[in-house]
């Protein structure tokens, strides 16, 4: 699966960690940024992530932060993009599942590193159930 990743300096160190777990899965992953721990302005690295989902160009799209908030609201400002905060495995799968959600938002300072690849392997391997949540998606969609 083609991943388009990034995250601000609090989400650097496990965006690092979660690159090398999906390149060893066979994933084709590319690193938006940022490239230290170094404070940084995260819309600057989140958008980009959120328009190659957008555009297609990736499949998916995961983006970190210290809390995952900032992150999925901005990536959740361009349209086509279905970005879920997620902080446990179950919320990842709802978000796939019943929301068709082609992001996920971490936070690096609210859950262990067990937890988020945990959450990001369920993102991935979870189907959209489609049927009357695709009704929904549609209504997303046109607002």
């Amino acid at each position: 699966m083609r991943i388009a990743i990034g995250s601000d300096h609090a989400g650097f160190e496990y965006k690092q960690r979660i690159i090398e777990s999906l390149r060893q899965e066979r994933h084709e992953v590319k690193d938006f940024g940022t490239n230290s721990t170094a404070p940084v302005d995260y819309p600057l690295f989140i958008f980009p992530v959120a328009r190659a989902v957008a555009s297609n160009e990736f499949e998916r799209g995961i983006v970190l932060g210290g809390s995952g908030n900032g992150e999925a609201m901005v990536a959740n400002r361009v349209i086509g993009v279905r970005c879920a905060f997620c902080n446990t495995p179950e919320l990842a799968r709802l978000a796939r599942e019943h929301n068709d959600a082609n992001m996920i938002s971490l936070g690096q300072r609210i859950m262990t590193l067990d937890t988020a690849l945990a959450c990001i392997k369920i993102f991935l391997e979870t189907p959209f159930a489609g049927g009357r949540h695709q009704e929904r998606i549609a209504l997303i969609d046109c607002l």
